[in-house]
């Protein structure tokens, strides 16, 4: 299992805190803003800002948030722009790091990441470093409780899916980049509860962690996390699920 779906298991183990739904929202907010700047205020015609809105609803983000957030965006009402930035680099063990920002001071937020991956056995490189690493794809993310592994295996055969697989406790289904939106439309259609669908950064191999490497990987992410210029962070490492259950409390 790749290391976004690891990571993924793990941080909804440990969400569900106040603080940490604050610093969701303020990601999303960011989000909505340069999805709808760039792309316009319709999500119909904006595939970004729909994505970003399924976001802002998978988290219980109130209406009126996410409409003032979408005309900041557009300029219809004044708000900051943000510029879009990727940087590279490694975490322990040899993990390979793609993060991605929203910053309103690229020099700020490139100095706050160097020093994280410093901090915790990492390092910042150069462009181009890992990027070739991961491939994009959709994912769509459904809670394992709602239905058995057959019948989602059915669903996402019949909704043009290429693939899924269980982790910890929520199927991850892939689409590529361009069916997201119609095998996630197919899958509510069927009546299938949606947490979440997100274009995602899958990597090609992973590397295996284990001991103080696989604690020190959480704590980078961790880290990296809690900066509000961090949109996502893609990485790609392993972890045995045992240990992953001890990491995830």
């Amino acid at each position: 299992m790749s290391g976004h779906s690891k990571w993924a298991t793990i941080k909804r183990k440990k969400a569900a805190v106040d603080a940490q739904r604050g610093k969701m929202f303020t990601k999303i907010i960011r989000e909505l803003m340069t999805a709808a700047r760039k792309g316009g205020g319709d999500p119909e015609s904006n595939p970004r800002l729909r994505t970003a809105i399924t976001a802002a609803r998978g988290v219980n983000m109130p209406r009126e948030n996410i409409d003032r957030a979408i005309k900041r965006g557009t300029g219809e009402i004044e708000g900051q722009t943000f510029e879009e930035m990727s940087y590279e680099g490694y975490g322990p063990g040899g993990v390979a790091l793609l993060i991605d920002t929203l910053s309103d001071n690229k020099n700020r937020t490139v100095g706050e990441i160097r020093h994280i991956l410093t901090k915790n056995h990492g390092s910042l490189g150069e462009s181009g470093c890992v990027a070739w690493m991961f491939t994009l794809r959709g994912m769509i993310t459904v809670p394992a409780a709602a239905r058995d592994e057959e019948g989602v295996m059915e669903l996402v055969v019949e909704s043009g899916a290429e693939d899924f697989s269980l982790a910890g406790d929520a199927y991850q289904i892939m689409t590529q980049p361009g069916d997201l939106f119609s095998v996630r439309d197919a899958l509510e259609k069927r009546g299938v509860e949606i947490t979440s669908a997100e274009l995602a950064r899958i990597p090609q191999n992973t590397v295996t962690l284990t001991g103080k490497d696989a604690e020190a990987m959480i704590r980078l992410l961790e880290a990296l996390e809690d900066n509000d210029d961090v949109q996502r962070v893609s990485a790609n490492f392993d972890i045995a699920d045992e240990l992953m259950e001890s990491l995830g409390g």
